[in-house]
């Protein structure tokens, strides 16, 4: 059961009307309109103040938890799918995800970029999205950066909102062009680059992407610098944090690029890796 199923279960067993909901969060300190608590049932927003849904579980008597729980996808479900879990639930904690459960991910495609000493460069994503619902306008992103940490840049047909850099991870909030109601798509680009060039990592030998929410096509290339080419490049998959399923051999391209094109991505992971002579 969904949040406004939830809700209009707990509205109708209680007996109250929105009024008289509305007026006992009044006297709370809560200003919440009955319109707002009527779109809420229906699904058309949800609520952005955990506290308000709180106070609402009391009103209504139901258990702890039985709204509250319903507002984002409970922490274990896409905290699992990153090295630190609880590192990532901090962070998102501090983002607007409220319309996430509204948006369905249509296609992202990403090109990672690696410089000629074999590290990470940058990455550039394109991401097309379509809303379920009504007022959804941002979508919060998330990516592991290095411990020097990067700057988010190249944004087209969105703007910034909140950053968060945070234990390795970089989160931001893209918002929209204009506010969607259901059915309406809208079109991200945003590009991630090291904040330090001296202070990149590593040797890379992995591209990862980590999907908590389905996508209906992915496209992964990764643009190696043509003078220094890996010995051989390999897809795989990895379905809610497992172990990495191959997918076999890619071919590296005159282009100095290989790339992995999936369809009907589930929650959990896919990327490309490589071997070095």
């Amino acid at each position: 059961m969904d949040f406004p199923a939830a809700l209009r279960v707990a509205v109708h067993e209680s007996g109250l009307t929105l009024e008289r909901i509305r007026h006992r969060l009044a006297r709370r300190g809560l200003t919440v309109s009955v319109a707002t608590l009527s779109h809420w049932q229906r699904g058309r927003t949800r609520p952005r103040s955990r506290a308000v849904v709180a106070a609402l579980e009391e009103i209504l008597a139901v258990e702890p938890g039985t709204l509250t729980a319903r507002l984002d996808d409970p922490a274990p479900d896409s905290a699992g799918l990153w090295p630190d879990p609880d590192g990532y639930t901090r962070l998102v904690a501090q983002f607007d995800r409220s319309g996430d459960r509204r948006l369905e991910r249509l296609s992202v495609h990403d090109v990672h970029r690696l410089g000629p000493d074999r590290r990470a460069a940058g990455l550039t994503v394109r991401e097309v999205l379509r809303s379920t619902g009504d007022d959804v306008d941002r979508v919060v992103c998330v990516h592991p950066v290095p411990a020097a940490g990067a700057e988010l840049t190249g944004l087209r047909y969105c703007r910034p909102g909140r950053v968060r850099d945070a234990g390795g991870l970089l989160g931001f909030e893209l918002i929209f062009d204009r506010v969607l109601g259901p059915g309406e798509t809208a079109v991200v680009e945003y590009g991630l680059r090291p904040a330090d060039p001296r202070r990149r990592g590593g040797t890379a030998r992995r591209y990862r992407r980590v999907f908590p929410r389905p996508v209906r096509d992915y496209l992964a290339i990764v643009q190696f610098d043509p003078a220094v080419l890996p010995a051989r490049c390999y897809g795989f998959t990895a379905a809610d944090g497992r172990a990495r399923h191959p997918l076999g051999e890619l071919w590296v391209g005159t282009s100095g690029s290989a790339h992995l094109a999936l369809a009907d991505v589930r929650r959990g992971s896919a990327g490309l890796e490589w071997e070095w002579d």
